[in-house]
Order: structure tokens, then C-alpha cells, then sequence
């Protein structure tokens, strides 16, 4: 059941949802020809008004911190069956860069933006795999750090993740900033094979393999995952 809730000036869409037990919010940023528009999304169980209200009260203000993010940053719009983005630049998808994703684009024949859309986020998890993983066993064998296994995967979040499994995620979204802001989230995550933490020792880690590791680091951090 979806609903309009308007708290203090925020129109915020209520999913009720009968199979969780605890409630979410989200920002979400719309693409659209206004680029910093947001949605703001509230999911819970069967709960009663006065817990939504209590909720949304004590989350205000993080949820326009979030809004005022978007709206400094917001998301790049795709021109659908135009271009691609690689390494920090914007290509032609008549480059052969992007050879793959036309080819794919040119099997299904559609205009259906979310097959298309699809197509883009199969393209980039594919490049991301070509490239990402024997950079990822490179650093990884001139650290002396090896992992139990890699996997690819479209994150909202955060760039990358490492578990206590020793098994790195990286974001296949990573495919689209510099080389070097993919070089310093794949050592920032083989660096957490050793350190769990973000400590002194953790950041010399880094710091040993990546020139520039704190500019790199600020950057990154005003980057937008997607």
C-alpha cells in the first residue's frame, strides 16, 4: 500500500510493506530535466501514524542532509543509445570502446529505456570485470595480500567492501571515475584484509602504494557512486 506523507515541507512516498520488521528511508535522485530532484522514500511495516510522525522527526535531518547532497552533486543523465562513460571521460557508443554495449543494443532492438538501461548496466559490469580483477590481482601481488574471491556488483553506497571472509566486492559503477580514484578503492580494500578499520596503521597501508593518497581520498569522497 503507497501513500503521500507531507512532514514539515517534505512530500515523502510510504510504502507499507508486511514482510519487514523495520522501516527504511531513502533518497533517491530522479533523472529527469530537473537533475537535482529527489525522491524520498519511507518503508515500514504496519505501524500507526504516531510512530511515522516520531520517525520522520527524529530522521529531518539527516534526510535534508541527504536532499542537499543530491542537490550539490546530482546524478549525470544518461543520453540513452549515445554514450558511454570510461575512466573518467565521456565516450562516443560509436567508439570501439563501447563495441560491446552496441552490440547488444543492436540484438535486442528496442526503445524500451529500462531494457536499454539494462543493457548499459550489463555493458558496465562486464568492462568492470575485464578490467577491475587483474588490476585487482596485480595490487594484490605486490602487497603480498591475497583474497579468497572478487565479485562485481551495482552498489548505491559505497565503492567497494571487503568481508572478514577475505571476499572483496567492488562496485561495477568504479568503471566510470579515473584510474586512479580505481586504484586507490582497490587498495583501500585489500588494505582492509589487514586492518578492519580505518586506523593510522590502515591509512600508511594505502598511503605505501598510492601517490597522492589523501587528495585521492577527498575527491572520491565528493564523488556520487551513481
Amino acid at each position: 500500500m503507497n501513500s503521500n506523507i507531507v512532514f514539515n515541507g517534505l512530500t515523502i512516498e510510504h510504502i507499507v510493506k508486511k514482510g519487514i520488521k523495520n522501516s527504511y528511508i531513502s533518497v533517491k535522485p530522479i533523472l529527469n530535466e530537473e537533475l537535482n530532484h529527489s525522491k524520498i522514500i519511507l518503508k515500514t511495516p504496519l505501524v500507526s501514524q504516531s510512530f511515522i510522525q516520531n520517525l520522520l522527526q527524529e530522521k529531518e535531518s539527516w534526510i535534508r542532509k541527504q536532499l542537499l547532497k543530491v542537490q550539490k552533486n546530482p546524478p549525470k543523465k544518461i543520453n540513452l543509445e549515445d554514450e558511454v562513460e570510461l575512466f573518467g571521460e565521456i565516450y562516443s557508443i560509436d567508439t570501439d570502446e563501447a563495441f560491446l554495449l552496441r552490440e547488444r543494443l543492436e540484438k535486442i532492438k528496442t526503445t524500451n529505456e529500462t531494457k536499454i538501461l539494462r543493457c548499459y548496466d550489463e555493458f558496465y559490469k562486464q568492462y568492470a570485470k575485464n578490467y577491475l580483477e587483474p588490476r585487482l590481482e596485480y595490487f594484490s601481488n605486490i602487497m603480498c595480500l591475497p583474497y579468497n574471491e572478487v565479485k562485481f556488483k551495482k552498489m548505491r553506497s559505497r565503492w567497494g567492501s571487503c568481508s572478514s571472509l577475505r571476499v572483496i566486492t567492488l562496485n561495477t559503477e568504479l568503471i566510470k571515475v579515473k584510474k586512479e580514484f580505481i586504484d586507490y578503492v582497490l587498495v583501500h580494500e585489500l588494505a582492509h584484509l589487514v586492518h578492519m578499520n580505518h586506523s593510522k596503521s590502515f591509512h600508511d597501508l594505502v598511503d605505501k602504494y598510492i601517490k597522492n593518497s589523501k587528495l585521492i581520498r577527498k575527491e572520491i569522497k565528493n564523488t556520487r557512486v551513481f
